[in-house]
């Protein structure tokens, strides 16, 4: 089985909340310092998936996800 790339991000909030988002790692150690700010964020709606999803159906939707944030904004 191939072995896929995932990444955590934690996100702290002033009021204690936090959240945990998975995703396609962005950065690896060899990525420039210059190459690897934060230009913008942004979240998509909340989208209801199944409790039994795994995760190659995961993925898919975060790629499908990945493919519209790339798409240029006409």
């Amino acid at each position: 089985m191939k072995p896929i790339a995932l990444q955590l991000v934690t996100v702290c909030l002033e009021n204690g909340r936090q959240g945990i988002f998975v995703g396609v790692p962005l950065v690896s150690p060899e990525t420039p310092s210059d190459q690897g700010q934060i230009e913008d964020i942004w979240f998509s709606d909340v989208q209801e998936v199944p409790a039994q999803l795994v995760l190659k159906d995961l993925v898919r939707l975060l790629q499908a996800q990945l493919c519209r944030c790339e798409t240029p904004l006409q």
